[in-house]
């Protein structure tokens, strides 16, 4: 039974950039509060027509020339996200229209931040059933389409952005390793998003006001670090590999804080944990894959290295992926 393996990687960003000071003269914060706080410096900001399905179609071009592809090779898209275009259809409906994949079938996952190691984990199911198959797995947001931009601890975090891979079956021991997922929905008032208004008055919310990230954040902390960390260690337990022995961890870019506490209750140096938060901020489902598109970009990684892929985000969902590069 085959391996999925990574065969390329790729990005979309928006044209607009959101610096500090920007956010400076839209609401009571500053550069050295969001830094120190945050490690964020700037975003992404989308602008008119760079809709999350235009972003991820930009990422999906991209890791299918890495991949040396074309799109008539896809048999699947996932796009996981939480801020689609439209209710229906899908924004992997739309990505797949924007490509003109004509011969796959498209659909969403919608797990937070963690979103991308669900698809991924979706994916990679489909490959180990049939190795012939070429799957095309996206996360994209545009979160600043669901931020309050009064509420400073939530407007100065997040930002826009997509990134993808190709997945393929593995003609060796590279790919995909082991994995842990979990999610907790008894949670989920620390960290979501409100639905629009219901159309049903029976069952519209006396409480609405706006379809915005609602999240506490000093008990998120707390959860997502103890979270992502025990993930890990399953995960390196389970496919009995050292923390050693990794080459690199690509974690969700929720803030530089949250970095550095996994980084440090895990035992690893600052050069194998990378960190792309300071240009893009917290892009939920599309940090981790934005973030390898560029680490590949790099030159980070080498055939045969470990890279270890952690999540954690609004459900609560969390996890853990180790890949072979």
């Amino acid at each position: 039974m085959s391996r999925a393996m990574i065969l390329g990687t790729g990005r979309g960003v928006p044209a607009g950039i959101l610096t500090n000071y920007d956010l400076e003269k839209m609401v009571d914060t500053s550069d050295e509060w969001i830094t120190t706080r945050t490690g964020i410096k700037e975003r992404r900001k989308a602008v008119a027509g760079e809709e999350t399905s235009y972003l991820a179609a930009e990422a999906g071009r991209d890791a299918l020339s890495d991949a040396g592809l074309g799109v008539d090779d896809l048999d699947m898209i996932i796009v996981a996200t939480v801020t689609a275009d439209m209710i229906m259809p899908s924004c992997a409906c739309l990505v797949q229209k924007h490509l003109g994949a004509h011969g796959c079938f498209a659909f969403d996952v919608n797990a937070a931040c963690s979103g991308f190691l669900y698809a991924c984990s979706i994916a990679e199911k489909y490959i180990r059933a049939d190795s012939s198959q070429k799957i095309l797995v996206v996360g994209a947001e545009t979160m600043s389409s669901r931020v309050d931009w009064q509420d400073r601890n939530t407007c100065v975090i997040f930002g826009d952005g997509a990134g993808a891979v190709v997945l393929g079956g593995s003609v060796d021991d590279r790919g995909f390793v082991a994995e842990k997922m979990y999610s907790d929905g008894g949670l989920y008032e620390l960290l979501y998003i409100d639905n629009a208004q219901s159309m049903n008055t029976d069952l519209q919310n006396p409480d609405y006001d706006g379809s915005y990230v609602r999240m506490a954040g000093r008990e998120v902390f707390k959860h997502a670090v103890r979270a992502m960390a025990q993930a890990v260690d399953e995960v390196l337990v389970k496919a009995g590999v050292s923390p050693e022995a990794l080459t690199l961890v690509i974690p969700h870019q929720a803030n530089i804080r949250i970095v550095n506490k996994l980084r440090t209750t895990l035992g690893l140096s600052s050069e194998k944990v990378y960190v792309n938060v300071d240009k893009y901020g917290n892009t939920s489902a599309a940090s981790i894959p934005l973030a390898l598109a560029e680490a590949s970009r790099e030159g980070r990684l080498q055939p045969g290295d470990y890279v270890l892929f952690c999540a954690f985000g609004g459900g609560f969902t969390w996890g853990a992926q180790l890949v072979r590069w």
